[in-house]
């Protein structure tokens, strides 16, 4: 299984912006696609940016489109999530996710992915 760890989170005033790391090792492959999400407690987890294997193709949840860039860095098995424009509702503790079938498009339902992060706090201050 990969293992993945996240990094980068923190506190930020409304308006500014983070960038998310997340950083696999283990039996990583071209082949596996990646993802953000996000989860309240109590809440289901939410996809935030999804890319496929290829990272050619991406998903965003409506209410981050135009403000978060997904991105991926194969060389170093590194994922990023840029955030601007940051809002108190973008709120939640993050998560890296991997797929090991990652052919086709993109994917946003959690059951989709086999491995997680531990997680990583956001919070925007108003």
């Amino acid at each position: 299984q990969v293992q993945l760890v996240e990094s980068g989170g923190g506190l930020v005033q409304a308006g500014g912006s983070l960038m998310l790391s997340c950083a696999a090792s283990g039996p990583t492959a071209n082949r596996h696609a990646m993802a953000w999400f996000r989860q309240t407690p109590g809440k289901e987890r939410e996809c935030v940016a999804a890319l496929n294997w290829k990272g050619s193709s991406s998903y965003y949840t409506d209410s981050v489109k135009g403000r978060f860039t997904i991105s991926i860095d194969r060389a170093n098995n590194m994922l990023y999530l840029q955030m601007n424009s940051l809002k108190p509702e973008d709120t939640d503790v993050y998560y890296c996710a991997d797929r090991t079938d990652g052919l086709g498009p993109p994917r946003s339902h959690y059951s989709d992915y086999d491995s997680w992060g531990q997680g990583t706090q956001v919070t925007v201050s108003s």
